[in-house]
């Protein structure tokens, strides 16, 4: 605030809102803890660049523009997201921990379980479609 950057100001001020709004949610008032005040803070995220995507297709590249650099302000508040070769060797890891668990490799019929540990495995550090779809690359390929 001191630094009177506007931006930043305004998309801290509707974060600490939302995370108010998940405190005072329910049948009585409580105290998030950091791992929920941080899943507010990716849903704040994801909502930016779903807006940004809408804006962009619309035509409306000033709004979209605003939208992503409140993303950007946002991710600094954000674990680091894995890579893509992190992400790989995850999924991996996951699917060779229900291969010992169930005593046979894992198909697309056991998505639910291999997805089950990859989630896990990735807590809040990537997106749950890239986690998906790395998880479902490795179940439909051919071993």
């Amino acid at each position: 605030m001191k630094s009177r950057d506007e931006l930043v100001k305004s998309t801290l001020r509707m974060t600490l809102t939302a995370v108010h709004t998940v405190e005072v949610a329910g049948t009585q008032a409580r105290e998030l803890d950091d791992a929920e005040v941080q899943a507010v803070i990716a849903k704040e995220a994801k909502k930016r660049a779903e807006s940004a995507e809408a804006f962009a297709a619309a035509g409306r590249d000033e709004l979209a523009a605003q939208e992503r650099a409140e993303g950007e302000v946002l991710a600094r508040y954000l674990p680091q997201q894995l890579t893509d070769d992190e992400l790989a060797t995850l999924a991996r890891d996951a699917v060779a921990a229900v291969e010992a668990q169930t005593g046979q490799a894992p198909g697309p019929r056991q998505m639910g379980l291999v997805m089950k540990q990859a989630t896990a495995a990735a807590a809040g550090r990537a997106d749950g479609k890239r986690v998906a779809a790395a998880v479902k690359g490795l179940l439909a390929a051919p071993q």
